[in-house]
């Protein structure tokens, strides 16, 4: 059954099918442009990416990249404040917004005929924006009540951004997006513009239009439009505090009366992906997968959840599309009748087993045959491609490092990976936490 699945997924992978048929060019004032065709659907996807994030940040103003982007909603020299949206909606659209520690985008999508109103309407925020100190106070208890929503009542929330905080000891990714609570608190008009003045400028941003449009077309509007815009001269090279050598383990448990389930993590800093050297970070993709990216067919799955039941749920994850530093992620969520110690020792033990035994190769071909798969998919989705291709290009890769990520996957040894696994598995650079009811942390303490 196994040979009969992988023989069916490479002959859908070998199946004709829609190619991306993508575009490249630069505006005079530094904007660069990716058109992505699709003409199946008369349906258009526009996002600008600004490469600046929250790790972009001054000290002490954490927070403020994600506050700009609920400030962008409101009103320009050419429009009201919410007008933006309210007009993408009355056209049968939709728009959203977006921040990472890398990059922050602004997303519409709408039927093709509307793609001059959209891209007018982004050109104009970019550099028209205008807020009151009115709207800016309002905004601010509105981020602040996000907080409160998402990270202060959800103890999971609150445990990541810990275990986060204890990974990097300098960089700024181990500040929260949507930064810490005393320092929102302190947010100003002054800091949310001066942020939007240096940053938001055709020079530091990307442009993606996917869907059913013309290329030259796109690049008419793009000239008429965002061409007229100066670039800012003032742009600061993209220099961020580095980590120093991290040379000890970090631990920490987080107890709280609101979780009910125990819960044991670890990270680990990790290669991310650079143009022209994606090899390693292919090979942390699929370690993670075949580790424990499935619970039903992944290795640590199969271990510790169905042969001989010890967890609920245990994965690995790596992330690797960031500018400075990736992470690959261990969780286990043992059973009630599992202390978190032996949890986290059956993960030790079981990840290496895995690099003891090697790589399964029918279990790698299966999974290769699979992500060449999804690959195919994902061009059915013009929204899918859009973000992917905006968020890769922010970080710094190239259309051919995005075009050729699919075949480093496929070229990745059984032998690659578990040495790029053996690299990453230093606990030196590595934070374990605890995740707990009050009523176990006595009988599990942190060793």
């Amino acid at each position: 059954m196994k040979t009969l699945f992988i023989s069916f997924i490479c002959l859908l992978c070998a199946a004709p099918s829609v190619a991306e048929n993508i575009s490249q060019f630069e505006l005079d004032n530094g904007l660069e442009v990716v058109v992505i065709e699709d003409h199946r659907a008369p349906v258009v996807v526009q996002t600008l990416w600004y490469k600046v994030g929250s790790a972009d940040e001054a000290p002490g103003k954490s927070g403020i990249a994600h506050f700009l982007e609920h400030l962008l909603f409101k009103g320009t020299e050419n429009l009201k404040s919410g007008e933006f949206s309210e007009t993408v909606t009355r056209n049968g659209g939709s728009d959203n917004a977006f921040t990472s520690w890398d990059y922050t985008a602004y997303y519409q999508r709408i039927a093709s005929d509307r793609l001059e109103l959209i891209m007018r309407m982004e050109a104009d925020r970019m550099r028209n924006v205008r807020m009151s100190e009115e709207e800016v106070a309002t905004e601010r208890q509105v981020i602040l009540e996000e907080r409160s929503l998402r990270v202060d009542s959800d103890p999971s929330a609150l445990f990541r951004e810990q275990l986060r905080a204890s990974q990097f000891l300098n960089h700024h990714y181990g500040i929260p997006i949507i930064g810490w609570r005393h320092e929102m608190e302190e947010l100003s008009r002054e800091d949310a513009l001066a942020f939007y003045d240096l940053y938001y400028a055709p020079n530091n941003a990307i442009l993606v239009i996917a869907g059913d449009v013309d290329p030259d077309e796109v690049h008419k509007l793009a000239q008429k439009y965002y061409g007229p815009i100066a670039p800012s001269y003032d742009l600061p090279p993209r220099v961020r505090p580095q980590e120093p050598p991290q040379l000890a383990e970090r631990r920490l448990s987080f107890s709280d009366p609101r979780i009910s389930q125990a819960v044991v993590s670890r990270q680990y800093l990790a290669p991310e992906r650079n143009s022209g050297d994606q090899k390693e970070a292919a090979a942390l993709t699929l370690f993670a997968e075949l580790l424990g990216g499935n619970m039903s067919t992944a290795y640590l799955a199969k271990k510790l959840a169905i042969d001989d039941p010890k967890a609920v749920f245990v994965g690995a994850f790596y992330n690797g599309t960031t500018i400075d530093y990736g992470s690959l992620d261990l969780v286990i969520v043992p059973l009630p009748n599992v202390g978190l110690q032996e949890a986290e020792d059956l993960l030790d033990m079981a990840v290496a087993d895995f690099l003891e035994a090697g790589v399964d190769h029918d279990e790698l071909a299966r999974l290769k045959a699979q992500l060449r798969a999804s690959e195919i998919y994902e061009r059915d989705n013009v929204g899918s491609l859009s973000r992917r291709y905006g968020q890769e290009l922010a970080i710094g890769l190239e259309l051919k490092d995005i075009q050729s990520w699919n075949d480093e996957l496929q070229a990745v040894t059984a032998e690659e990976i578990i040495a790029a696994a053996k690299k990453v598995l230093n606990r030196n650079n590595s934070v374990t936490g605890w995740q707990m009811p009050p009523a176990q942390r006595s009988t599990n303490e942190v060793k």
